[in-house]
C-alpha cells in the first residue's frame, strides 16, 4: 500500500521553513497574503519573521459536481472565475450554482475577517501569496491572476508542497515560486503533514487581529 512520506510536523513547521527561504525580503516590508483558511496561521508566522503585513486573498476552488475534492477551477472574491477548459466532460455552465454559492461565502468571509478596513493594496509592493500546498494549482492560479492586474511590484507564490508540474505552471504567473518540496506520487496536500487539522474562522480572525495590533505597535500603517 502506498504511504506518503511525512514532510512537515504541521503548517507552522512549514511556515517557518518558508520564512527562512524568504528571509531576504525582510527589509522590503512585504505584503503577505494568505489563502484561507489553512494558510492564514502560516502567513502570520511568515509576516512576523519578515516584518511584513498580513492579509488574506480570498479565493476558493470549484469542485466537480460529483467529486467536490476534484478542482475544476477557482473563484475569487472579485467575481473572477478560472475554469480548466480541459476538464472534460465538465463545462463552466455546470458550476454556475457553485460559483454563486462560493462568491457569497467569500464575501461573507471578507466582512468577518477584516470588518473595519478594506483589503490591503498590493500596488507597487512585494507580495507573497501563501498556501499550505496545492495538488492542482488552481486556487493559487486564481489568487495570482486576481492580484497581477492590481500592480504588485513583485509577485511571489510560496507553498509548502505541490507537484512539480504545478510549480512549473505557477512559474508562468508569479515572478518567483518558492515550494519546499515536490513529492511524487502526489494525491493530496494533507498526506505530507503529520498534523493537518482544519483551521477555523475563529483562528483566522485571531491571526489577523494579532497581526494588525502588532503592526500598529511597530508603527507600520495598515492599508486604508
Amino acid at each position: 500500500m502506498y504511504r506518503a512520506r511525512t514532510l512537515f510536523l504541521d503548517r507552522l513547521d512549514a511556515a517557518r521553513r518558508l520564512a527562512s527561504r524568504l528571509s531576504h525580503l525582510k527589509a522590503q516590508h512585504p505584503l503577505i497574503l494568505a489563502i484561507p483558511r489553512g494558510a492564514v496561521p502560516m502567513g502570520k508566522v511568515i509576516a512576523d519573521a519578515l516584518d511584513g503585513e498580513l492579509d488574506v486573498v480570498l479565493v476558493h476552488k470549484l469542485g466537480a459536481p460529483d467529486n467536490p475534492e476534484y478542482a475544476l477551477g477557482a473563484v475569487s472574491e472579485d467575481g473572477s472565475v478560472y475554469f480548466d477548459e480541459g476538464a472534460a466532460p465538465y463545462r463552466r455552465a455546470d458550476l454556475d450554482d457553485e460559483i454563486q454559492a462560493e462568491l457569497t461565502v467569500l464575501r461573507e468571509r471578507r466582512k468577518r475577517y477584516t470588518p473595519v478596513r478594506a483589503p490591503a493594496d498590493p500596488a507597487a509592493r512585494t507580495v507573497v501569496v501563501v498556501d499550505d500546498g496545492s495538488a492542482t494549482g488552481r486556487t493559487m492560479t486564481a489568487a495570482l491572476k486576481t492580484l497581477r492586474p492590481r500592480g504588485p511590484g513583485r509577485l511571489i507564490a510560496a507553498l509548502a508542497v505541490a507537484p512539480a508540474d504545478v510549480v512549473d505552471e505557477l512559474e508562468r504567473l508569479a515572478d518567483v515560486v518558492v515550494c519546499l518540496d515536490t513529492p511524487s506520487p502526489f494525491h493530496a496536500v494533507g498526506e505530507f503533514f503529520a498534523d493537518f487539522h482544519q483551521v477555523s474562522d475563529e483562528e483566522v480572525v485571531a491571526c489577523l487581529r494579532e497581526a494588525a495590533a502588532k503592526a500598529g505597535m511597530n508603527g507600520h500603517s495598515q492599508s486604508p
